[in-house]
């Protein structure tokens, strides 16, 4: 499978993650992408033995978009200081159901069911402040495009949040959709300051699956 590189060097790579990819192994054996980068690292300079490629986020299998992995334990903790300092930026694209306002605010406080991989909407004695911020794009029959800022990383943030005003992501039958189709939710933007050089970088693409080509208008008036 040809991977997308976005940049390289010493301590960071930064890629595309294909939508419908695991981010890392689990039971299923199905391939991901921490193992196929791996690889990727070990033949293109040719290492003996085990290669390290930190993980220091996630992107959920159905969601693709910007990723950065640590080619270094030293880069790997530092990254991890960052997300923990909030100096990270992730903007995300999702298409949700119905017609929402142009702009809007969100705070849940989120709690996860370790049985059953899902987070549900609780209250500040059993669950984790979930922010968001989101600006509508535009509208495409019954459906919203929106822009999402995260201010927080809870699990299935963006999708419990937006199913708990009634709006589930299209796709998203875990969380009230009924649209059979794939999970409209991409992570279009990452910014973070390097590692190393302490330089603020910046990584932005499209989302370029089929079930995407109907907001590409909206898309191009954006950018």
């Amino acid at each position: 499978m040809a991977l997308k590189i976005l940049y390289e060097d010493n301590h960071l790579l930064v890629v595309e993650k294909p939508i419908g990819m695991l981010t890392q192994a689990d039971c299923t054996h199905d391939v991901d992408l921490l193992t196929l980068l791996k690889l990727y690292l070990k033949d293109k300079y040719q290492k003996p033995g085990q290669v390290y490629l930190g993980l220091v986020h996630r992107l959920d299998r159905m969601t693709g978009g910007v990723m950065v992995f640590a080619k270094t334990s030293k880069a790997a903790s530092r990254l991890a200081r960052q997300i923990q300092d909030k100096k990270w930026s992730k903007k995300y694209y999702a298409v949700v159901s119905g017609k929402l306002p142009l702009n809007g605010h969100l705070e849940n406080y989120l709690y996860k069911d370790e049985q059953e991989v899902k987070s549900y909407v609780g209250n500040a004695k059993n669950g984790k402040l979930a922010i968001l911020d989101y600006q509508t794009i535009g509208y495409h029959q019954n459906t919203s495009l929106v822009d999402v800022t995260l201010q927080t990383g809870r699990h299935h943030q963006i999708r419990v949040q937006f199913s708990h005003i009634g709006h589930p992501l299209v796709g998203d039958v875990l969380y009230g959709s009924t649209h059979q189709q794939n999970l409209m939710l991409f992570a279009y933007a990452l910014s973070f300051e390097h590692p190393i050089s302490k330089e603020r970088l910046h990584f932005q693409i499209l989302p370029h699956d089929q079930n995407w080509i109907a907001y590409d208008a909206y898309f191009c008036k954006k950018n």
